[in-house]
């Protein structure tokens, strides 16, 4: 099989699954719990909580996962898997960094570097009934990662001893190099007097003098294979003996029709040549064979995973499939473009149902591809997509009981998105996952997408739909949904162009068929930017993305704006009725507080009038209107929303009618305001996808044949999982 799969060929068959594969139940995410609810009660709260590195113990039934921010292990009873309950938290000095688990006890490694040229760290024995240390070594270093072999008689400890970024602009070599730490379980918990070093120095061409091993696995014979991430090499060490039996180079690998420059756009079209693998996560498949996911890190990025002979042969590398996937899925991290793509950093391997299964995470990009091995020289099989938290780092496999984790490190308690671990269960007859994605474009390639930011119905075919991006990218796309689809399909796209080219300096945020071909759209302002401050615009664009008309704010209204301006936009009518109708986000400032501005623009007499949206309250952060969308001739449906992420979220569809208002001219001091009424809360919707409830909800339509649809805003994976959940809500209720 040739390295780079045909997304297409696997997506679209089956959505997940090659054509000719036996489609295998698939996993669906069941439950998300954020990891700073296992938080003592003492804990400030609004400080970094993260869940890095994850395993299991008591038959699964329990969670065990490292908090490197918070300094100490955290526990989640996850006997109900649907229903994840904290379990305790024990603090420990340092900053933990990896954590695995056998019978009773929990052993767990901290780094207590006072600088980089003084690495330390030690290893600790947990007492996992009573929640307690119950021993401590010395690693006499920095430790990355650790290990338990299957038979409970060694722990191998990766001691990293990692170079300072800092120094020498990260430059290697920097000493103390590191090594390989055995160590032997006991009664007490671990015997430490016994801890051996196994000295990697040497084996590497790059820096040999500084190897700085990054993971660690260990199969039935006792065997490690580690990762020598920054030296771009490998090395097996049998455990009985403390000898490095097996080492050689990670390679490099060439890819095409990549995205390698970071510029705002999404285009495949670069090829890039001898790429280090540098790998990072790293699992035994079987007794002869094992798989690393190929982060890179100090010199490139080579965005795949490989299968690997223990001799050190390549038997099969992913090539440029994940980079093409996440893009194909809009969870393609543009800011990553010049550096490492999807960035796959986690690696798991477990055998459910007669199965051997390979987990790739993908750290940037945020998602676990699922693949089946075929065996010995044979490509793996595609399988699935799962979304996680944001940057998943620890992947675990619970096979005992059909489930699988995902530990989510990234977390910002200032905009309430917090580091999670996410729980999936095997057994559904239909992914889940994704809800949207693109097919290929004219060129062969995925077509690129993400931040949707608006919905409009096709005016004729019932089940098409169009979208438009945000300005994350550097070039506004009109896309094409075909939603009789499931998932939904991007079919087309038509780039936004002013005088032939690409139009710069806006942020489509809605947009609204017109009943005579082409769009309405909105861009949205900000009058407060202190460079180039921009205006919000109601642009007409032909069917071919042409700007065709750019319609400007009167002064009566434009002097009062503020950078949260035009959001969405409705037509209504068509010829010498043609009526535009735009929602502001938020409140201007000449609107009293908790009203924000619904603006009428009748195009035959180019004239513009104002009613007011009353906004419902919120807890914490602001509310604000996201769409609008026609759903009658005088009766419109938008989108109201607070801010924030998870419990916390707000995001409600209301309807109200303009029947009988007269709305006011611009600079009137009366007003009048619109009465709404609840059409649809979308959070319990959101909620039955199992993960985080999304802050952007963004888009709604409703299709020719009265279906709604809904659509969230992925932020172009910029600080966020990248998730977009498209919603079918179903008939549009009668009034």
């Amino acid at each position: 099989m040739r390295r780079n799969l045909a997304i297409a060929a696997i997506l679209f068959a089956g959505v997940s699954t090659f054509a000719n594969a036996q489609v295998p139940p698939f996993f669906e995410r069941i439950a998300t719990i954020e990891a700073v609810k296992m938080l003592p009660a003492d804990r400030d709260r609004t400080k970094r909580a993260i869940a890095e590195i994850v395993t299991a113990a008591n038959d699964g039934n329990l969670l065990i996962y490292v908090d490197g921010e918070q300094n100490g292990l955290g526990f989640v009873d996850i006997v109900d898997p649907a229903n994840p309950r904290p379990a305790g938290f024990l603090p420990l000095p340092g900053e933990l960094t990896s954590v695995t688990a056998r019978g009773p006890r929990a052993y767990a490694v901290a780094d207590t570097s006072p600088d980089k040229r003084t690495p330390s760290g030690y290893l600790a024995v947990v007492d996992i009934p009573s929640r307690r240390e119950i021993a401590r070594c010395d690693l006499g270093g920095q430790p990355d990662a650790i290990a338990i072999s299957p038979d409970g008689r060694f722990l191998a400890v990766a001691i990293e001893n990692e170079r300072d970024e800092r120094h020498d602009n990260g430059r290697m070599p920097q000493s103390p190099g590191g090594f390989l730490a055995i160590l032997s379980p006991n009664e007490a918990g671990v015997d430490c007097a016994g801890l051996r070093r196994v000295d990697l120095t040497g084996l590497a061409a790059f820096a040999p003098e500084d190897p700085e091993p990054e993971f660690v696995d260990i199969n039935a014979n006792n065997e490690a294979v580690v990762t020598l991430q920054e030296n771009n090499h490998i090395a097996i060490v049998d455990l009985s003996s403390g000898r490095v039996t097996a080492h050689f180079p990670a390679g490099t690998v060439t890819l095409d029709k990549i995205d390698a420059t970071r510029d705002g756009a999404i285009r495949p079209v670069q090829r890039v040549e001898n790429l280090f693998r540098e790998p990072d996560a790293v699992k035994w498949l079987d007794a002869n064979r094992f798989v690393t996911a190929n982060e890179g890190d100090l010199r490139s990025g080579s965005r795949g995973f490989t299968i690997w002979n223990r001799s050190g042969a390549v038997e099969w590398d992913s090539g440029n499939f994940l980079e093409h996937l996440s893009i194909s899925l809009g969870h393609y991290p543009e800011l990553r473009s010049g550096n490492r793509g999807n960035e796959p950093e986690g690696i798991e391997i477990a055998t459910y149902g007669g199965e051997r299964l390979i987990f790739v995470g993908s750290e940037r990009a945020s998602i676990v591809t699922i693949w089946r091995d075929e065996g010995p020289g044979r490509a793996p099989s595609f399988l699935q997509t799962l979304p996680t938290g944001v940057g998943p780092e620890g992947l675990l496999a619970i096979p005992a009981r059909g489930l699988f984790v995902a530990a989510s490190e990234v977390d910002n308690p200032q905009s309430g998105l917090r580091s999670t671990l996410t729980i999936y269960r095997r057994g559904a007859s239909v992914a889940a996952y994704p809800t949207i994605l693109s097919a290929n474009g004219a060129d062969g390639m995925p077509i690129a997408w993400g931040a949707l930011s608006g919905l409009t119905a096709d005016r004729a075919q019932p089940g098409l739909l169009h979208a438009v991006t945000d300005s994350f990218y550097a070039h506004a796309k009109i896309l094409t949904i075909d939603a009789t689809q499931t998932p939904a399909r991007i079919i087309a796209e038509t780039v936004v162009t002013r005088d032939g080219r690409p139009a710069a300096n806006l942020d489509i945020e809605g947009i609204a068929a017109r009943a005579g071909g082409g769009f309405w759209l909105v861009s949205e302002g900000n009058p407060e930017r202190q460079e180039g401050a921009l205006p919000d615009l109601l642009l007409r664009v032909s069917a071919t993305g042409t700007i065709e008309r750019e319609i400007r704010l009167p002064e009566a209204i434009a002097r009062h704006a503020l950078r949260f301006g035009f959001e969405g936009v409705a037509v209504v009518g068509e010829g010498a009725d043609e009526t535009a109708w735009i929602a502001i986000q938020r409140e201007w400032k000449d609107d009293p507080k908790g009203l924000a501005k619904i603006l009428r623009y009748r195009v035959a007499d180019d004239a513009w009038s104002v009613l007011h949206y009353p906004l419902g309250e919120t807890p914490a952060g602001w509310m604000g209107l996201s769409e609008i969308a026609a759903i009658g001739p005088d009766e419109f449906a938008v989108i109201e929303r607070n801010n924030q992420w998870g419990e916390a979220a707000i995001k409600r569809i209301y309807r109200f009618s303009v029947a009988g208002l007269t709305p006011a001219a611009p600079g009137s001091m009366q007003i009048p305001v619109l009465r709404k009424t609840l059409l649809r809360d979308v959070v319990p919707d959101l909620a039955r996808t199992g993960g985080t409830i999304l802050e952007k909800l963004e888009g709604f339509a409703v299709d020719r044949a009265g279906r709604m649809f809904a659509v969230t805003d992925n932020d172009g994976v910029q600080g966020v999982s990248g998730e977009t959940q498209f919603l079918r809500l179903g008939p549009l209720p009668p009034r």
